[in-house]
């Protein structure tokens, strides 16, 4: 692999070259280089009344698989519990569902968690949505609509102050 990269980065490539390296640059990036942050808002999101579920680094599943998830909720004005899961894409691509056990001993409760069960339509505009309730969090704590959005500084920040 040495020699292969000082030939891509040293000399002229020609069109052999071209191509080895490219696969040998695709296949050796991290893949979490190209993930950003992943946002899904419940009843408006953070800042609005609502909660948001940050997932940090994530990016969705293929069809037919499951990825797994950790990263954060942001509520209230100061709360920032942890979240840790799971999402699958339904093979047909129209279903996300993302399950989440989440943590804050400050504001649930020491040794207390709650769970999610988030239900997204990636393809809502275009196909409707087969989750049981549209878009929606069926929560033990916070539960209401859903939907993916972008993330901004204000939700994706982890402040070292919090309840």
């Amino acid at each position: 692999m040495k020699r292969v990269m000082v030939n891509c980065f040293i000399r002229i490539p020609k069109r052999p070259w071209l191509l080895l390296c490219l696969i040998t640059l695709l296949a050796t990036a991290p893949r979490n280089a190209r993930a950003a942050d992943f946002c899904v808002a419940v009843n408006g999101g953070f800042g609005s009344g609502g909660t948001t579920f940050v997932g940090k680094g994530f990016l969705p599943p293929t069809h037919g698989t499951c990825k797994t998830w950790a990263g954060i909720v942001k509520t209230a004005s100061t709360v920032v519990g942890t979240s840790a899961g799971a999402a699958c894409l339904s093979d047909d691509g129209e279903l996300l569902t993302i399950t989440l056990q989440t943590t804050d001993p400050a504001f649930f409760g020491s040794g207390t968690s709650v769970t999610d069960h988030i239900e997204l339509c990636p393809r809502a505009s275009t196909l409707g949505c087969p989750g049981s309730s549209g878009q929606f969090d069926h929560g033990s704590f916070f539960s209401g609509p859903a939907a993916q959005v972008t993330c901004t500084k204000a939700v994706t920040s982890i402040p070292s102050v919090h309840d």
